[in-house]
C-alpha cells in the first residue's frame, strides 16, 4: 500500500495557479520561510518515494516522519487565516 501511495504523495497535484498567486498576500513578509517548508516537504516526498522504491522499511518510517515534521512545521507557522482558506475549506 506505502509502496501506492509513496508516489501520489511525492507527486502530488499543484493547487491552481490563481490560488498559487494568491499565496503571497497571506504569507507577506514571511514568503521565504513558506518557500523553505514548501521545498523542505517536497525533499521529504521525494525520499520517502526512494525509500519505497529501495524497500527500505526503517527509511519509509524516517522518511514519513520527517515529511509529517514538514508539513506540521508549515502549519504551525502560518497565520490562521492562511490555513482556513487554503486547508479548512476542502
Amino acid at each position: 500500500m506505502v509502496k501506492r501511495i509513496a508516489p501520489l504523495i511525492a507527486d502530488h497535484s499543484q493547487p491552481p495557479l490563481v490560488e498559487k498567486m494568491r499565496t503571497p498576500s497571506f504569507v507577506g513578509a514571511d514568503a521565504g520561510k513558506f518557500k523553505g517548508h514548501d521545498e523542505k516537504t517536497h525533499h521529504a516526498e521525494q525520499a520517502l518515494g526512494q525509500a519505497v522504491v529501495r524497500s527500505d522499511g526503517q527509511a519509509v518510517i524516517s522518511s514519513f516522519a520527517t515529511l509529517q515534521n514538514s508539513c506540521l512545521a508549515c502549519h504551525q507557522s502560518f497565520p490562521k487565516p492562511f490555513v482556513e482558506h487554503f486547508y479548512e475549506q476542502r
